[in-house]
């Protein structure tokens, strides 16, 4: 699978029969007439590569392999077994998205079988990757990079005339054709000037922003993608607009946050291919006008706008370089043909004119970047690993989700509303129950508390928000839950300040031991000695408890037992056990006074006492009249 630079013909698939291009998988492209190889063109047979050991195709003498294809059996005729046949180049795809939730799964073992061969997993890798928008030609352009690297010992790598584009798939049209990342299947050995060699490896990306993908989705490719390159080519169409630098922006910050901070640039280099450039009047096509193209798009002024700045200096601190090419249009056949399979007589001389020059700008040898993390050299074998960790973490919930501008700028609206709303609550309830204000009714708070709540409610209706009503109403949601979580703060401020509440711990426990007492020195006149004596033991750890309550509340120590007990306090207070008790042993008493009362004719039932018999307790009593 592995290749040797050199010269081969660019029609990597062998056979001009179009059955036979069905069988490979590209079945879906534009139909469109074979194109023959040259008869004149050098090639090895087949049988010639089983002497090469090695097993790496050896083209650097001008050899090519001959896939030596018959006829199909639809054809007719039966077709040949070769006693070997080697399996043919094409498109990989190594990530996928999951189509129930959209998560991105890795190819472990498609990655580990193109990366890990014995030849390939301990030279260093150069990867060079196409990403942008969807529709825009990367599948396109990465196919002459095919071409040249399969013939690049020639001048004319570019190939003939009149012979079809093939490689990684694609096609005219509006809808999407690649999906996930794909490589190719070859990595190509390439000896550079110094004499060590390298493992090239083209990568073909998922375009970003079709009607099929989130903004997540579009992120974690170009993410991977730039994590995982040595050299990332932006393809932008016509001109690099401010949004295309805000995109930018957003997912190499996504690819950031997943890796490991450094001192130096997270990532290598960054070209900016801009198809389609109308303008060569002010810029020449190519790299000398790109790069003065460039530095005008991202010069940083001082009477810029800070978000313009920041956008500029984020770029620049991601990168280690970054350059940019203006490629002219290829010709209205291109566009508007649906039958053009990507001859070279269909396409203008401009266009070709600057592929040559720019593609091996970005592969000739002496101009390969080797791929660096935190200034180490990456193997093939390294490259799988790197793959393994990121893509666990954008399978995990560690990153935030990226969102477009229109629902994070919604969120922002949303949010600044419901911090308004809350403030406004806030500074209402501090006007009846601050805390340079007197303990106030229970009741009467929580009054307070629905009044000035639908105040801030009606706020936060009344202010301009976007996103729409369904996306508003969840902020409402969000803001009447907060209101009432700062209503129960303020209710327990406002018990703070009670006396009485701060006295019931302390009153509760004091009741416990008189009522003990009692039993006690009861059970023990009668002779229930035990009774006494788990009383007793009742009363000694109440004792003991209000000691320690004491200590925690002066010394401010031990803060988690104060908290217990005040809650066993509480409990006790609340479920009126204490007073339940005392009500009961207080019935008879009040039984025997109601009884010799009602038999006074002349008087009313407890007017003597002038007490009415209610539970001493509830602070209730009235005189009567």
């Amino acid at each position: 699978m592995a290749k040797e630079s050199g010269p081969r013909n660019r029609n990597h698939f062998g056979s001009s029969s179009k059955s036979r291009l069905e069988d490979e998988g590209f079945k879906d492209m534009d139909d469109g007439s074979i194109c023959h190889r040259n008869p004149t063109a050098p090639f090895t047979r087949p049988e010639n590569l089983m002497n090469n050991s090695s097993n790496i195709r050896n083209i650097s003498f001008g050899t090519y392999p001959d896939d030596g294809v018959s006829p199909s059996p639809d054809e007719g005729i039966e077709e040949e077994k070769a006693p070997f046949e080697e399996e043919r180049p094409g498109p990989v795809q190594i990530v996928r998205a999951r189509e129930s939730d959209c998560i991105f799964d890795l190819d472990i073992g498609a990655l580990e079988k193109i990366l890990l061969q014995d030849h390939l997993k301990d030279l260093n890798v150069v990867v060079v990757s196409v990403a942008g928008a969807f529709r825009k030609g990367k599948s396109f352009i990465l196919d002459f990079m095919l071409r040249y690297m399969y013939n690049q010992v020639h001048d004319s790598w570019i190939g003939g005339e009149d012979e079809p584009l093939t490689g990684f798939k694609w096609r005219g049209g509006c809808e999407r054709e690649t999906t996930g990342i794909q490589v190719w299947s070859d990595v190509f050995v390439v000896e550079k000037p110094d004499g060590s060699k390298v493992a090239v490896l083209l990568v073909d990306t998922q375009g970003a922003f079709d009607s099929q993908s989130t903004i997540k989705d579009s992120a974690t490719v170009f993410a991977l993608s730039t994590m995982t390159s040595s050299v990332q080519v932006y393809n932008l169409s016509h001109n690099i607009q401010e949004d295309d630098l805000q995109h930018l922006q957003l997912f190499t910050e996504y690819g950031r946050l997943a890796m490991e901070e450094t001192d130096s640039k997270p990532f290598q280099t960054l070209m900016f291919l801009i198809r389609d450039w109308s303008s060569p009047y002010e810029y020449n096509y190519g790299l000398e006008g790109g790069r003065a193209f460039l530095l005008k798009r991202l010069e940083v002024k001082n009477n810029q706008h800070a978000e313009l700045q920041n956008v500029r200096k984020h770029i620049d601190s991601c990168f280690s370089n970054t350059s940019c090419f203006l490629l002219p249009h290829p010709g209205l056949k291109v566009s508007t043909n649906k039958d053009f399979d990507g001859r070279l007589k269909d396409i203008e001389e401009d266009f070709k004119t600057q592929l040559t020059e720019l593609v091996p700008h970005l592969l000739a040898p002496d101009r390969l970047v080797e791929k660096m993390i935190s200034g180490s050299k990456i193997t093939c074998r390294d490259l799988v690993e790197y793959f393994k960790a990121y893509i666990k973490i954008y399978q995990g919930d560690e990153l935030p989700h990226p969102k477009s501008m229109l629902q994070a700028t919604a969120e922002a609206n949303n949010l600044t509303a419901v911090a308004g709303a809350k403030d406004l609550y806030s500074r209402n309830m501090e006007r009846v129950c601050g805390g340079d204000k007197p303990y106030m009714a229970p009741a009467d708070l929580e009054h307070c508390h629905a009044a000035y709540c639908e105040d801030s409610v009606r706020y936060f209706c009344s202010i301009k928000k976007m996103g729409g009503k369904e996306f508003c109403q969840r902020y409402q949601d969000q803001l009447e839950t907060e209101l009432e979580e700062a209503y129960n703060a303020f209710s327990k401020h406002n018990e703070g300040k009670n006396i009485f509440y701060a006295a019931r711990t302390p009153a509760t426990l004091f009741v416990v031991m008189f009522f003990t007492y009692v039993v006690s020195g009861v059970t023990g006149f009668i002779g229930l000695s035990f009774f006494a004596a788990l009383a007793n033991l009742i009363l000694g750890v109440a004792l003991l408890v209000l000691c320690i309550w004491a200590y925690v509340k002066y010394s401010g120590e031990f803060r988690e037992a104060g908290m217990l007990i005040d809650q066993l306090a509480e409990v006790l207070w609340e479920q009126r056990t204490v007073r339940k008790v005392i009500s009961k042993l207080l019935e008879p008493v009040r039984s025997h006074l109601a009884w010799p009362l009602s038999l006074l004719p002349s008087l009313p039932s407890g007017a003597t006492l002038g007490l009415k018999a209610v539970d001493p307790l509830n602070n209730n009593y009235k005189k009567t009249n």
